[in-house]
């Protein structure tokens, strides 16, 4: 029997990636951060507590990596069809340590969990129970990154690193088939990140909070450009551009799900740090100040570019 062993030469690499993600900032860029703070709206809807969330898919994360170490490769509907997932043994000081929360507030959101019914100790096994909680099932998100995904091809194509551009419904096809290892990539992309802000903001609300403002600036920003512009060109493109709209305290607490009262003490947060300035109609909007970001940005970007590719190259299996 002929076995079809994709060609070497025809990868795509993370450097390639992340160039393309460079130079073509202004298209890719915008898309991008919308995505991701629709995922951030969902991790919040999930438990009202961000934390609690990321404490959850930490442990699925885990059993993902036994998956990918024992050659386990399950599908989207293999991984769905029931409602509860067998997770590893865990305790406080690890999650605490690795997810940089505080013990016993790992402590007690673990706690919640357990008393809540979404980990659940039964004979020898820990599982979560995903009927427990409004979990949503990530169709959305698959949808969503394999549009981005799909524009990205398109860029890759142009600058002849990819032969033929994928649509969106073939890349969502190959998530969906490869599913269990590339959510794990993508935990390994979204998990450090949300670590990383919540160094920098303190807590992942005020980070969430600021992140819609940068979504807004960028959409508007995207609309406002005619032409291509790379991330240093594009960035300084929001700060000069003084036609942009902010949001207020009561838009973002709509978009995010968070409370009004907790949004507009975090933001008072965000003013006195100078991350965000406030115009006289009590719109929101970013300072340009924040330059420890700027570090941060990049890794986050790479990690993105590694995403891509390892999704890219599963179409050419």
């Amino acid at each position: 029997m002929q076995i079809n062993i994709p060609e070497i030469s025809s990868q795509i690499y993370k450097e390639q990636t992340f160039g393309i993600l460079e130079q073509k900032y202004s298209v890719l860029g915008p898309m991008w951060i919308s995505l991701q703070t629709e995922w951030l709206n969902n991790v919040y809807k999930s438990f009202k507590d961000h934390d609690k969330y990321l404490i959850l898919i930490y442990l699925i994360k885990k059993t993902l990596d036994f998956y990918s170490r024992n050659f386990i490769k399950l599908n989207y509907d293999e991984f769905y069809f029931n409602d509860t997932l067998e997770i590893e043994k865990f305790n406080i000081i690890e999650i605490a340590n690795y997810l940089n929360i505080p013990k016993e507030s790992a402590r007690r959101k673990v706690l919640e969990l357990e008393k809540n019914g979404v980990i659940k100790k039964i004979n020898r096994k820990i599982i979560v129970d995903r009927s427990a909680f409004p979990f949503v099932k990530p169709i959305n998100s698959i949808k969503r990154i394999s549009r981005f995904l799909s524009l990205f091809s398109e860029m890759l194509v142009k600058e002849k690193i990819l032969l033929h551009p994928l649509t969106s419904i073939q890349l969502q096809g190959v998530i969906e088939k490869n599913f269990s290892f590339v959510w794990k990539l993508y935990y390994e992309m979204q998990i450090p990140m949300m670590i990383s802000y919540k160094k920098i903001f303190n807590d992942l609300e005020t980070f969430h909070i600021y992140g819609i403002c940068i979504d807004n600036q960028h959409t508007h920003t995207q609309k406002l450009n005619i032409n291509d512009e790379n991330r240093p060109d594009f960035i300084k493109s929001i700060y000069s551009n003084g036609n942009i709209v902010g949001l207020n305290a009561m838009s973002i607490a709509d978009i995010t799900g968070i409370p009004r009262a907790t949004v507009v003490r975090k933001l008072r947060i965000l003013l006195e740090k100078n991350f965000l300035l406030i115009d006289e109609k009590k719109h929101y909007k970013l300072t340009g100040q924040a330059k420890q970001l700027i570090p941060l940005q990049s890794e986050v970007l790479k990690k993105l570019a590694n995403f891509s590719s390892n999704v890219f190259n599963l179409t050419l299996l």
